[in-house]
């Protein structure tokens, strides 16, 4: 097997490396660009679904009504606003819908520049590692999406809705640039997908022998605490918006608790 391997290794060379390397990376700019494009040429859908949290009925203040309704608060409902987006400059506008495209364009291409990278290196994996690397490369980019979901769907709408609608005086009303909201929610979906790849973390900590299942358990307590003080620090500071985002982060610590066993 070793023999093989290192047989397989000595047909390319350097140079040999970094054409491949090349033909690849044409390859993933050549999808990205294609799904850009599309995304720009369709700008009603795009902006319909990117501004959709903005709007006082989104789907998830319905959803939450009717969870409460079922609960018996049949009076709960979210009171109506409206938050008027601005763009202050020319070309303000057409500079963020080409941004626009391009970040939805790598997000749409991502499950191929992941198949791209993992075809790049899988030459050089063992049997196992190549069974083990297709595993951890499905969960990290399935918990990504489960991110970018939760904050489309939870944080940013939750957060845009607090943010937008607080004032220090009832003269003073919000107008929100075309650029910040945009923005915000590309940096909450990045960041809520980087923060739900806790599991793949922890996985990677026990196969080291760095932590245990005992000792998440043991700690449940102090990661609780933790993970609330996180919510507060990334979300309006409203008790929902809280106990939406913790409870979330708290179900993936114990999936991280189980993992690691």
């Amino acid at each position: 097997m070793q023999e093989n391997k290192d047989e397989a290794s000595e047909l390319l060379t350097f140079g040999g490396h970094l054409e491949v390397m090349r033909h690849m990376l044409f390859r993933i700019i050549s999808v990205t660009g294609v799904i850009a494009v599309a995304v720009f040429c369709f700008k009603d859908a795009t902006w319909q679904l990117l501004l959709a949290p903005s709007e006082w009925d989104f789907v998830t203040y319905r959803k939450i009504e009717q969870v409460v309704h079922t609960l018996g608060f049949s009076d709960f409902n979210f009171e109506e606003y409206h938050v008027e987006l601005i763009a202050t400059d020319l070309s303000s506008q057409f500079m963020t819908h080409i941004t626009t495209s391009i970040y939805i364009g790598l997000l749409g291409a991502s499950p191929y520049i992941l198949y791209e990278l993992f075809r790049f290196i899988s030459p050089a994996l063992y049997d196992n590692e190549h069974k083990y690397s297709v595993r951890i490369v499905l969960v990290v980019y399935a918990l990504f999406i489960l991110g970018v979901l939760m904050s489309y769907y939870v944080l940013f709408p939750i957060s845009f809705r607090f943010l937008g609608t607080y004032s220090v005086a009832e003269r003073v009303h919000s107008t929100i640039t075309l650029d910040s909201y945009v923005s915000t929610l590309i940096t909450l979906t990045l960041l809520m997908g980087v923060v739900f790849q806790l599991p793949v973390v922890a996985w990677t900590l026990g196969r080291m022998g760095m932590i245990t299942s005992a000792m998440l358990s043991k700690y449940r307590k102090h990661a609780l605490l933790l993970i609330m003080i996180v919510a507060a620090a990334i979300t309006p500071p409203d008790l929902m918006t809280l106990v939406l985002v913790t409870i979330p982060l708290y179900l993936l610590y114990e999936v991280c608790i189980r993992v690691v066993r």
